[in-house]
């Protein structure tokens, strides 16, 4: 039995070095061909530097939301997108003259496009602020959670740090919203002391 063992073994270890060279004969032939592939390209690679690219412009970012008396001055400027539309102000001429007041200084047309306009502002802005409440409602809700089923009190304490952060971002967000709210609610109030029809506000 041992005889039998250690003939074969004798018979691999023979196997095995016949073989290694062939091995070593084909890697030798692999280098070769890729020395010459690489001889043959003849054409470096371009390198690009910063002195290539073209300047690239800042992306363009909503604007921050406004407060209720620089909304004013921001639905002046949509009042263009709003003179555009058939029978607005761009046909009756109005349109020039707002941007005249505009840049002296005088107070803006306040015609259906300004409420509109002013009123769709502030109703985006609670949506928003709606939205993002409930999202960050339910990363606190997933991060309680993930509290209670760790052990390891490092990854509590961070957990529990994000969840702080979350919370006050919360507190604040809903502050936002009941002030969306109240400013909805004067604009409605301050447009019924002027008169306005309640068409206008929708």
């Amino acid at each position: 039995m041992r005889i039998k063992i250690s003939a074969l073994l004798f018979l691999a270890s023979l196997v095995g070095g016949a073989v290694a060279p062939l091995f070593a004969q084909s890697l030798a032939d692999v280098a070769r061909r890729e020395e010459e592939r690489r001889k043959a390209v003849r054409t470096p690679a371009k390198v690009i530097t910063n002195t290539d690219l073209k300047p690239v412009l800042p992306p363009e970012s909503a604007p921050p939301p406004a407060s209720p008396a620089s909304t004013t001055t921001a639905t002046t400027a949509t009042t263009p997108d709003a003179a555009a539309a058939p029978g607005g102000a761009a046909a009756t001429g109005a349109a020039p003259a707002a941007g005249a007041a505009g840049a002296t200084g005088a107070a803006p047309v306040k015609d259906q496009a300004y409420w509109s306009g002013r009123l769709q502002g502030l109703q985006t802005q609670l949506a928003r602020d709606q939205v993002f409440a409930d999202a960050i409602q339910v990363k606190i809700s997933a991060l309680a959670t993930d509290f209670v089923n760790r052990d390891n009190p490092v990854e509590r304490a961070a957990i529990e740090t994000e969840r702080n952060k979350s919370l006050a971002e919360l507190d604040r967000l809903r502050k936002a919203i009941t002030d969306g709210q109240k400013s909805i609610a004067d604009l409605q109030e301050e447009a019924r002391q002027a008169g306005v029809p309640p068409g206008w506000l929708r």
